[in-house]
């Protein structure tokens, strides 16, 4: 209850920062703090927070790469986020998330451009009521929101490690998933019903996938101590923010119900505030493998901290991924 109150009033945590924070608050002391402008990947920034941090990111000066599956719709984020920053560099690249040659062909052509990387932000999120599969045979869910993106970082790591050698400057990777991982109960977590369930649930499906995104990232945080490298990978949950919710039904009830859950919603800028503060902050340099909300550090499920889990889990993806390819 008293976190529940926390929140709703946006008392502001150890980092100066709380739920009613915005990505544009949180970023506002960033600017000045980088010796070179930043290159950032962003997946599914075509719309809601995606869009959002591709917005902040960009009025900060950072360069931006954006992989999409639809181009047009692509375009039209680019020429919104260049009305109000003219300067903002953005380059647009064809990528299906959900096949692994897609995401193959999108690595080759941004190493093409010869840029470098220090950022890269994995996004984008996929929600399926029905059972539907990829053109690699996996469940649709799971190949978007945590199939792809895995792949996408381990082509994409050595050249992170290189610029950030390279420069200095720290990389950051950053996986936006949801405190909805912590409803994923043990026996419900097997990999062979993950990629083909015998029985489908959307809710079951999406919480699988971001519970997924973190054992990624605390495996991946461990490989990269291991080598002293100067790449963090954390992750991230921006809340449940406001959509265009639709009533058909105007009643006092429906009214009532929508007005006290919308007081625990967020705005599309408040949630995109973390991503944004855990991309570019200075103030959690060298932090890796943990869990933020509200732009603080948080904890995760016990079953998300499970390390062997994790790591079992990221060497069964490795082979699947070079099996199919």
């Amino acid at each position: 209850m008293k976190e529940t109150l926390k929140y709703l009033a946006g008392v502001a945590g150890a980092s100066g920062f709380g739920s009613n924070s915005t990505a544009e608050q949180v970023t506002e002391d960033s600017t000045c703090l980088f010796p070179s402008q930043l290159t950032a990947i962003i997946t599914g920034a075509t719309s809601g927070i995606g869009a959002e941090t591709a917005r902040v990111l960009a009025k900060r000066g950072v360069r931006l790469v954006i992989p999409a599956r639809d181009v047009k719709k692509a375009a039209e984020m680019k020429e919104r986020v260049q009305k109000e920053s003219p300067q903002a560099e953005i380059i647009l690249l064809e990528m299906d998330l959900s096949s692994l040659a897609s995401v193959k062909r999108f690595c080759s052509e941004f190493f093409s451009l010869g840029l470098p990387l220090n950022i890269l932000i994995n996004n984008a999120g996929k929600f399926s009521q029905k059972l539907e599969f990829s053109e690699d045979k996996v469940e649709m869910t799971f190949a978007t929101n945590y199939l792809g993106h895995y792949f996408l970082t381990e082509i994409l790591l050595e050249k992170m490690v290189e610029t950030a050698n390279q420069t200095g400057i720290e990389g950051r990777i950053v996986n936006v998933s949801s405190v909805i991982h912590s409803w994923v109960k043990r026996d419900g977590f097997r990999f062979s019903l993950l990629l083909n369930p015998l029985s489908y649930n959307g809710t079951c499906a999406y919480a699988q996938t971001k519970l997924a995104n973190i054992f990624h990232v605390k495996e991946i945080a461990r490989q990269l101590k291991a080598r002293n490298a100067r790449v963090t990978i954390n992750a991230v949950h921006p809340g449940i923010v406001k959509t265009g919710i639709i009533r058909e039904h105007k009643s006092f009830v429906t009214d009532s119900l929508f007005f006290l859950v919308s007081k625990l919603l967020k705005t599309t800028s408040q949630g995109a505030s973390t991503t944004c503060y855990v991309a570019l902050s200075q103030q959690i340099n060298g932090v890796s493998g943990k869990y933020f909300a509200d732009c603080n550090e948080r904890n995760c499920s016990n079953l998300a901290n499970d390390g062997s889990l994790g790591r079992k889990l990221w060497k069964q993806t490795h082979a699947l991924i070079h099996r199919r390819l």
